[in-house]
Protein backbone atom coordinates (compact mmCIF):
# COMPACT_ATOMS: atom_id res chain seq x y z
CA UNK A 1 0.00 0.00 0.00
CA UNK A 2 1.29 3.51 -0.92
CA UNK A 3 1.56 6.21 1.64
CA UNK A 4 -0.45 9.30 0.95
CA UNK A 5 1.49 12.59 1.15
CA UNK A 6 -0.77 15.63 1.29
CA UNK A 7 2.04 17.83 0.01
CA UNK A 8 4.22 17.09 -2.99
CA UNK A 9 7.89 16.54 -2.28
CA UNK A 10 10.06 19.34 -3.59
CA UNK A 11 13.70 19.80 -4.31
CA UNK A 12 14.91 22.55 -1.96
CA UNK A 13 17.52 23.79 -4.42
CA UNK A 14 15.45 23.77 -7.58
CA UNK A 15 12.01 24.67 -6.24
CA UNK A 16 12.92 27.37 -3.71
CA UNK A 17 15.08 30.47 -3.79
CA UNK A 18 17.00 31.89 -0.85
CA UNK A 19 16.53 35.41 0.47
CA UNK A 20 19.15 36.61 2.93
CA UNK A 21 17.82 37.49 6.39
CA UNK A 22 19.76 40.76 6.30
CA UNK A 23 17.43 42.08 3.57
CA UNK A 24 15.07 43.25 6.31
CA UNK A 25 17.74 45.61 7.68
CA UNK A 26 17.96 47.62 4.47
CA UNK A 27 14.65 49.45 4.74
CA UNK A 28 13.23 48.33 1.41
CA UNK A 29 9.74 49.38 0.42
CA UNK A 30 7.27 46.55 -0.28
CA UNK A 31 7.63 47.14 -4.04
CA UNK A 32 11.43 47.07 -3.89
CA UNK A 33 11.30 43.90 -1.81
CA UNK A 34 8.94 42.26 -4.30
CA UNK A 35 11.07 43.14 -7.33
CA UNK A 36 14.27 42.05 -5.54
CA UNK A 37 12.62 38.75 -4.56
CA UNK A 38 11.57 38.13 -8.16
CA UNK A 39 15.09 38.83 -9.42
CA UNK A 40 16.46 36.43 -6.80
CA UNK A 41 14.03 33.80 -8.02
CA UNK A 42 15.16 34.26 -11.64
CA UNK A 43 18.90 34.41 -10.99
CA UNK A 44 21.36 31.76 -12.07
CA UNK A 45 22.78 30.50 -8.76
CA UNK A 46 26.31 30.21 -10.19
CA UNK A 47 26.64 33.56 -11.98
CA UNK A 48 24.11 35.52 -9.87
CA UNK A 49 22.70 37.01 -13.06
CA UNK A 50 19.31 37.08 -14.73
CA UNK A 51 17.74 38.95 -17.63
CA UNK A 52 13.96 39.31 -17.35
CA UNK A 53 12.42 42.29 -19.14
CA UNK A 54 10.51 45.03 -17.37
CA UNK A 55 7.38 43.54 -18.88
CA UNK A 56 8.11 40.06 -17.50
CA UNK A 57 8.86 41.42 -14.05
CA UNK A 58 5.76 43.61 -14.22
CA UNK A 59 3.49 40.69 -15.09
CA UNK A 60 4.92 38.47 -12.34
CA UNK A 61 4.88 40.97 -9.49
CA UNK A 62 1.64 42.70 -10.58
CA UNK A 63 3.11 46.20 -10.80
CA UNK A 64 3.24 48.56 -13.78
CA UNK A 65 6.37 48.71 -15.93
CA UNK A 66 7.12 52.26 -14.77
CA UNK A 67 6.83 51.22 -11.13
CA UNK A 68 9.12 48.25 -11.76
CA UNK A 69 11.64 50.59 -13.44
CA UNK A 70 11.48 52.94 -10.42
CA UNK A 71 12.07 50.06 -7.98
CA UNK A 72 14.97 48.71 -10.04
CA UNK A 73 16.62 52.16 -10.03
CA UNK A 74 16.19 52.25 -6.27
CA UNK A 75 17.73 48.78 -5.88
CA UNK A 76 20.71 49.93 -7.96
CA UNK A 77 21.10 53.02 -5.73
CA UNK A 78 20.98 50.79 -2.64
CA UNK A 79 23.68 48.63 -4.26
CA UNK A 80 21.68 45.42 -4.19
CA UNK A 81 21.87 44.89 -7.96
CA UNK A 82 23.71 46.15 -11.01
CA UNK A 83 22.11 46.59 -14.41
CA UNK A 84 23.93 46.25 -17.72
CA UNK A 85 22.57 46.97 -21.17
CA UNK A 86 23.18 44.20 -23.69
CA UNK A 87 23.17 44.20 -27.47
CA UNK A 88 22.36 41.49 -29.97
CA UNK A 89 23.37 41.09 -33.57
CA UNK A 90 20.61 40.04 -35.96
CA UNK A 91 21.09 37.60 -38.85
CA UNK A 92 21.45 40.56 -41.19
CA UNK A 93 24.32 41.90 -39.05
CA UNK A 94 22.48 44.80 -37.43
CA UNK A 95 23.16 45.65 -33.80
CA UNK A 96 20.02 45.93 -31.68
CA UNK A 97 19.32 46.59 -28.04
CA UNK A 98 19.10 43.38 -26.06
CA UNK A 99 17.60 42.76 -22.66
CA UNK A 100 18.90 44.18 -19.43
CA UNK A 101 21.29 41.95 -17.52
CA UNK A 102 20.77 42.10 -13.75
CA UNK A 103 23.53 40.99 -11.41
CA UNK A 104 22.63 40.34 -7.77
CA UNK A 105 25.38 41.85 -5.64
CA UNK A 106 26.54 40.43 -2.30
CA UNK A 107 24.25 41.57 0.49
CA UNK A 108 27.23 42.58 2.65
CA UNK A 109 28.05 45.41 0.23
CA UNK A 110 24.52 46.80 0.51
CA UNK A 111 24.59 46.56 4.31
CA UNK A 112 27.95 48.35 4.45
CA UNK A 113 26.70 51.06 2.08
CA UNK A 114 23.54 51.59 4.16
CA UNK A 115 25.62 51.89 7.34
CA UNK A 116 27.87 54.48 5.66
CA UNK A 117 24.80 56.43 4.51
CA UNK A 118 23.33 56.39 8.01
CA UNK A 119 26.62 57.56 9.54
CA UNK A 120 26.90 60.40 7.02
CA UNK A 121 23.32 61.43 7.77
CA UNK A 122 24.00 61.37 11.54
CA UNK A 123 27.17 63.45 11.12
CA UNK A 124 25.28 65.94 8.95
CA UNK A 125 22.56 66.23 11.59
CA UNK A 126 25.17 66.80 14.33
CA UNK A 127 26.82 69.53 12.25
CA UNK A 128 23.43 71.17 11.69
CA UNK A 129 22.67 71.08 15.43
CA UNK A 130 26.10 72.57 16.27
CA UNK A 131 25.53 75.36 13.75
CA UNK A 132 22.06 76.02 15.19
CA UNK A 133 23.47 76.26 18.74
CA UNK A 134 26.23 78.59 17.58
CA UNK A 135 23.73 80.78 15.74
CA UNK A 136 21.54 80.91 18.83
CA UNK A 137 24.50 81.93 21.03
CA UNK A 138 25.61 84.60 18.55
CA UNK A 139 22.09 85.97 18.22
CA UNK A 140 21.63 86.15 22.00
CA UNK A 141 25.06 87.71 22.43
CA UNK A 142 24.45 90.44 19.84
CA UNK A 143 21.08 91.35 21.40
CA UNK A 144 22.67 91.66 24.82
CA UNK A 145 25.49 93.87 23.42
CA UNK A 146 23.12 96.27 21.64
CA UNK A 147 20.79 96.94 24.55
CA UNK A 148 22.20 95.72 27.83
CA UNK A 149 19.62 94.91 30.43
CA UNK A 150 16.71 94.97 27.97
CA UNK A 151 15.22 91.67 26.82
CA UNK A 152 13.76 90.99 23.40
CA UNK A 153 10.18 91.23 24.70
CA UNK A 154 10.88 94.58 26.38
CA UNK A 155 12.21 96.08 23.13
CA UNK A 156 9.09 95.09 21.24
CA UNK A 157 6.90 96.79 23.85
CA UNK A 158 9.01 99.96 23.79
CA UNK A 159 8.71 100.19 20.00
CA UNK A 160 4.92 100.16 20.25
Amino acid sequence: MRKYYPYPTRDPIKDYFPLPNEIRMLGLTPGEFTVYSYLMQCEDRKTHQCYPSYRTISENVHLSKNTVRKHICSLVEKRLITVEHTTIVTKSGQKRNGTLLYTIRPIEEAIRYRAEQQMAKAEEEQARQRAQKKLTRLTQGSVAQREPGVGVDDRKESQL
